[in-house]
């Protein structure tokens, strides 16, 4: 479950560009619940997804998945608990791996020493087994970098990396 108790946040605060983006804000995401955050452009979609990955910090409040407090957690210890599937499809790969390289990686996340100088080939099988789930013929084109993948393509592989966490955040 992800929570947001009492979130206040302001741009430019005390100044006469200030804006409020949260002033006492609650939201409560029970495990198993699906959210989509609707709204303009420049509403706060993306900050509130900053907010919870830590990308960008709160003035006050707090932020608790599964009843730990992540308020003041910093983003890469945030990124064990929480994975992200970003707008830009740029951003959540390594374009200059391979596919099965990043996919090693993000099979790794979190543990220590993830960035082995190879892959573990007992894991290929699984590796193509996830892509195969996306229905985009990812898994045949192991060996290929990355940074010519569409940007759809990249997206979906990027999928990968979320699966191993329980919350996933998406910003798209």
């Amino acid at each position: 479950m992800i929570e947001l108790k009492n979130i206040n946040k302001y741009y430019n605060h005390g100044t006469v560009n200030e804006m409020c983006l949260f002033h006492n804000f609650d939201l409560t995401i029970k495990d198993q619940q699906f959210v989509s955050v609707v709204g303009s452009n420049g509403s706060g979609k993306t900050s509130l997804l900053n907010l919870i990955c830590g990308s960008i910090p709160l003035d006050s409040g707090s932020i608790l998945i599964n009843g730990t407090d992540i308020t003041s957690m910093p983003e890469y210890r945030r990124q064990r608990r929480i994975g992200r599937v970003y707008q830009n499809p740029a951003m959540g790969t390594c374009p200059n791996m391979t596919i099965l390289e990043n996919m090693a990686l993000a099979d790794t996340k979190g543990k220590p020493f993830n960035l082995l100088p190879g892959t573990n080939k007992q894991r290929i099988g699984y590796y193509k087994e996830q892509l195969h789930t996306l229905g985009l013929g990812l898994e045949d084109k192991l060996h290929v970098k990355v940074g010519v993948l569409s940007g759809g393509q990249r997206q979906a592989m990027a999928l990968f990396d979320v699966y191993h966490d329980s919350h996933r955040v998406f910003d798209s």
